[in-house]
């Protein structure tokens, strides 16, 4: 079990021990920052261990999109602190039952977010030579 201290994040306050911030509101709640937005909790924890486990936890629920569920509000949508607390400390019980198995995805997740990040400069580059050809036949 991961102990951690969740609150709304205030401008201007300054936390010593390992955190990072989550976003509170519209379509993309829940999602981990590393630098606070007016819009967002803070998590604090005791040791950068559980720190980093929480932080892949919340980021794994946050891209199947598990905080949807939750939302209240017509115009923009958030979700209140206490809800995100109690769900995320069942799933994240959950999800530590098993943890050598949680180190394994952990792995595997990251290693797949590398892939996917050298997807993208593949296929920036590809476009890049694209233009230089094109090109070619706008200097003639």
């Amino acid at each position: 079990m991961i102990n951690f201290k969740m609150k709304h994040h205030q401008n201007g306050v300054k936390y010593a021990n390992p955190h990072f911030f989550i976003l509170n509101k519209g379509l993309n709640t829940g999602k981990p920052l590393d630098e606070p937005c007016p819009n967002c909790f803070v998590i604090i924890f005791q040791c950068l261990e559980d720190c980093e486990n929480m932080q892949a936890i919340i980021s794994n629920l946050w891209r199947i999109k598990f905080w949807h569920q939750f939302l209240i509000g017509s115009v923009i949508p958030y979700i209140r602190i206490s809800d995100f607390v109690k769900n995320l400390t069942i799933k994240s019980n959950e999800m530590m039952l098993d943890f050598k198995q949680h180190k394994k995805d952990v792995e595997k997740l990251k290693f797949l977010e590398q892939k996917e990040i050298q997807f993208h400069e593949n296929i920036n580059l590809i476009n890049d030579l694209r233009r230089v050809i094109l090109y070619r036949y706008i200097k003639k």
